[in-house]
């Protein structure tokens, strides 16, 4: 399943935007979080992606609980990984987080950390992937993937609605839902580092003339 390039589309820039690949390890086999995207979605209907969404500008003005250890997406790192914490506990309900402050600027999507009086956890996500949606598709992305460890997670599994069918799936059964080619590619890639074969460099799934194409 990819995304669909309709015939004389006008090419629009991508947005920037992060998702969140929480991994279980404490089995035989990795359990990976994924949800299925409602049918009347106008992005990739019906697929089965990982928590995510697009980088808010109050991103950009959150302060964390804890540092980033990895700046593997550049200068804007540290805030598509405060959107994808975000998306993660509004489609989930689940926290990474510690105690902190998320700071004045943060604005009413943040309401709910300042309440319980936690700050985002930068500290236990690492940079897995990133990727960029093809030139002749309507809505384009370019988007970030993180990973974390479920057990660094507080807060109890539940849906907003978003994502159906959220639950936590065996890597070899999550590669055989229907997902689009990027949510495979990183499935594969965390297949490599749950096997010890971690890529040095982050790498970058795009397209040229239409054909997927992977910078390493």
């Amino acid at each position: 399943m990819s995304v669909k390039e309709p015939i004389g589309g006008i090419r629009v820039r991508p947005r920037d935007a992060a998702s969140l690949v929480l991994v279980d390890e404490r089995g035989a086999e990795p359990l990976i979080l994924m949800g299925r995207r409602h049918a009347r979605m106008k992005f990739i209907p019906d697929a089965f992606v990982f928590p995510g969404g697009k980088l808010d500008p109050e991103d950009l003005l959150v302060k964390p609980a804890t540092p980033l250890g990895d700046a593997a997406f550049g200068e804007k790192t540290q805030a598509l990984a405060m959107a994808a914490i975000r998306e993660t506990f509004e489609e989930t309900g689940l926290l990474l987080a510690a105690p902190g402050d998320v700071g004045p600027d943060a604005g009413a999507t943040w309401a709910e950390f300042r309440a319980q009086g936690i700050a985002p956890r930068l500290d236990a996500l690492s940079g897995v992937a990133r990727a960029i949606t093809p030139a002749g598709s309507p809505i384009r992305f370019h988007a970030r993937f993180f990973t974390a460890s479920a057990a660094e997670l507080d807060g109890t599994l539940r849906g907003s609605g978003e994502l159906e069918d959220l639950d936590w799936y065996p890597l070899s059964e999550a590669l055989k839902l229907p997902v689009i080619d990027v949510t495979e590619f990183v499935l594969h890639e965390i297949g490599r580092r749950a096997a010890g074969n971690s890529r040095k460099r982050v790498p970058l799934y795009c397209y040229r003339n239409n054909r997927p194409l992977v910078r390493a």
